[in-house]
């Protein structure tokens, strides 16, 4: 048995295959203790653990112990010279015009750092040679005193040599063996030294927080009888022994996100579509993905709470538009949807836990496209009357009835939304329309047609099980771990010979890394160079084959960059301008045994043929209802419509169709005129 579960901001999912029967659960998270929804889980769908060959999991705990500040107390650090690096940050402002603009706050105060004398040039020259013994033994009572959890030490160009660091962190884990040591070249092997410093501190602070969840809940999954492989989602799409993630927490923060992305990709495949735009509407976001060819794009970094993270992540834009956003009017008397949200405690006032306040989730029920008696399959009571009593001020405030201001709220929603894939598509010179929308997520089927319909797609896949995709996501992951090294030179006669020699080092030290994790057979490596015109700020990536680097001397090294460089700037420089390579990445993947079957859940109790709906237009009307699992292949249904499954209502508008696929996919199309 392959179970999943993944932990979301308002639900809890779990995903289990075992040959063709498939389980799905989705529980309320539990934002205190999020191991206790992951039981809670495990318990409802009656799993027994003993069973259970792949257990795989997901969650926000690293990303939530980051935003709400509770992380671990952490000690930083540095070369001397260079103790306020962390606050000194790049000159740059997000928004010029915010006259009270104010740099994102460290997670460490500055009477938290702490300067050691050594110094390394950025060729990886010693230039001041480090004292162990002496370092250590004044660090050490200053970091005992402190009350620190957790140390971070980010030494100057130690991407370049890294042996200053490591003997500091191992002096340190000797002396200190209560605290967890993270040196930066373990995180991030990368020149740029902010955000290096920046991505080390920030592991530190989260690391002692994964550390605690993932022993408690392996501990908890021994003593329920689990002994098989437990693997964490990175946030790269990419998966990794629990072991591993307890050394690098960081590469975990979105790993909720890209688990989605996966399912979808792998739902897409079967339905023979590769080029798609995923859209993840859960609780409390909207997640949003370009997927060309079946590849999403990766990201070298991101920031959180405005603090960079120089980690690999599936490039993802992300608004505050989910099920649980809240509706308000603000100061100017606008209607707004978001970003804060009801969470999972009290949740949007349906739900009868003591929420009062709006939010689409509400405005989905007054419309009719969620049937108080079909969500969750039934297994959870909904307050059509709470919602509407939540709305009754928004709509005397804009003059409105209920009906029309809860109509209103999800057209303003679907504008949030639009604008989030356009950030991944047109303005990175993509049309949408050649791609085909993949909705999941409890509340992305009941806005994806309007959605396509405001950008002009004519095809929309709804996974089976959609509210539960990025459950699936996760054990249809493969294995997988990039890693990046900064190494400049100039392209030269002598650069096609550096450039091999970097790759047989970083492909040893990935088959090493996967040796360790017990995965030795079918490993296969991706190698790219990042690089740029002398004087560019920034890189591109150009990626080079095992057959290319056999054959590569300067010329076709140079070619292939301006090859590159002309895709994303249309030029490719002038004549004779000199080209240098920055550093390189290795992704290495061993692909998972067999990919599990997904099939849509059977419906469960008596289905209505007719429910009424309001309209996008605003106007009432009937839609026909079908249980998702009842429609047969190849047979559209014309809309207005609700296919009901357990995790979520896809509704289909007017002049629109949705039929069934032979793989349990829900294609929607535009009814013929």
């Amino acid at each position: 048995m392959r179970v999943g579960v993944e932990v979301g901001g308002t639900f809890t999912d779990l995903v289990a295959v075992d040959g063709g029967e498939i389980q799905l659960r989705k529980v309320p998270s539990t934002p205190s203790s999020p191991d206790i929804g992951v039981l809670n889980a495990l318990d409802q769908a009656g799993v027994a653990l003993s069973g259970v060959g792949d257990l795989v999991h997901g969650s926000t705990v690293a990303t939530n112990a980051l935003l709400e500040r509770k992380g671990a107390k952490v000690a930083f650090v540095v070369t001397q010279g260079f103790r306020d690096i962390l606050f000194l940050q790049r000159h740059d402002r997000r928004n010029i015009y915010d006259l009270r603009y104010k740099r994102p706050r460290p997670v460490v105060d500055r009477a938290d750092c702490f300067e050691v004398a050594e110094r390394v040039d950025a060729s990886g020259t010693i230039v001041s040679k480090l004292d162990v013994s002496a370092e250590v033994a004044r660090l050490v009572p200053l970091l005992r005193a402190g009350g620190y959890k957790s140390v971070a030490v980010c030494l100057l160009s130690s991407y370049a040599n890294a042996a200053h660091e490591e003997a500091l962190r191992a002096a340190l884990n000797a002396a200190l063996p209560e605290m967890l040591v993270t040196a930066s070249a373990d995180v991030t092997r990368e020149f740029r030294e902010f955000e290096r410093a920046s991505t080390a501190t920030l592991a530190a602070y989260v690391q002692p927080v994964i550390d605690s969840y993932l022993s408690r809940l392996e501990t908890e999954l021994g003593t329920r009888g689990f002994a098989a492989r437990f693997s964490i989602m990175q946030s790269n799409g990419g998966r990794i022994p629990a072991t591993a993630m307890r050394r690098n927490a960081i590469s975990a923060l979105f790993s909720g996100p890209a688990a989605g992305v996966v399912g979808a990709i792998r739902q897409a495949e079967r339905a023979g579509t590769g080029n798609v735009i995923t859209f993840d509407m859960g609780g409390t976001s909207t997640d949003v993905c370009l997927v060309t060819d079946g590849k999403p794009g990766i990201s070298p970094d991101t920031e959180l709470d405005g603090l960079p993270v120089r980690t690999p992540v599936i490039d993802i834009a992300t608004v505050g538009a989910g099920g649980g956003s809240l509706v308000w009017i603000d100061d100017g008397g606008m209607l707004r949807v978001g970003p804060r949200s009801a969470g999972a405690e009290p949740g949007p006032a349906c739900y009868g836990k003591g929420g009062t306040l709006p939010t689409i989730t509400d405005a989905h029920v007054i419309r009719g496209t969620i049937r108080p008696e079909a969500f969750l399959g039934g297994t959870m009571e909904i307050d059509r009357a709470a919602a509407e009593r939540a709305f009754e001020p928004i709509a005397q405030a804009l003059g409105l009835t209920v009906a029309e201001a809860a109509t209103a709220a999800l057209r303003l929603s679907t504008a949030n939304i639009v604008r989030a894939i356009q950030l991944v598509s047109t303005e990175k010179g993509n049309d949408p329309r050649d791609y085909a929308l993949v909705p999941y997520g409890g509340a992305g089927p009941l806005l994806a047609a309007e959605i396509a319909e405001e950008m002009q797609l004519s095809r929309v896949v709804v996974p089976p099980n959609p509210g539960v995709l990025s459950a699936y996501g996760l054990i249809a992951s493969d294995f997988s771990k990039i890693t990046a090294i900064t190494r400049r030179f100039v392209v030269d006669a002598d650069a096609p010979e550096k450039v091999r020699a970097a790759h047989t080092e970083m492909e040893a030290a990935a088959r090493a890394d996967f040796e360790s994790y017990g995965l030795r057979d079918g490993l296969s490596f991706e190698f790219v160079a990042d690089m740029r015109f002398v004087g560019q700020a920034f890189e591109v990536p150009v990626e080079l084959s095992p057959q290319t680097l056999c054959h590569l001397d300067a010329q076709k090294l140079e070619d292939l960059f301006q090859a590159a460089h002309h895709r994303i700037f249309l030029h490719g420089g002038s004549k004779g301008q000199k080209i240098e390579v920055v550093g390189f990445r290795m992704t290495v993947t061993r692909a998972i045994e067999e990919l599990p079957a997904f099939r849509e859940r059977a419906s469960e109790g008596a289905t209505p043929k007719t429910s009424p709906v309001v309209l996008p237009d605003g106007t009432p009307g009937t839609a026909a209802v079908h249980a998702a699992s009842s429609l047969k292949v190849g047979e559209p249904v014309t809309g207005p419509a609700l296919i009901e499954g357990y995790s979520s209502t896809t509704y289909v508008p007017p002049a629109w169709a949705v039929a069934r696929d032979a793989e349990d996919n829900l294609i929607l199309t535009r009814a013929p005129q």
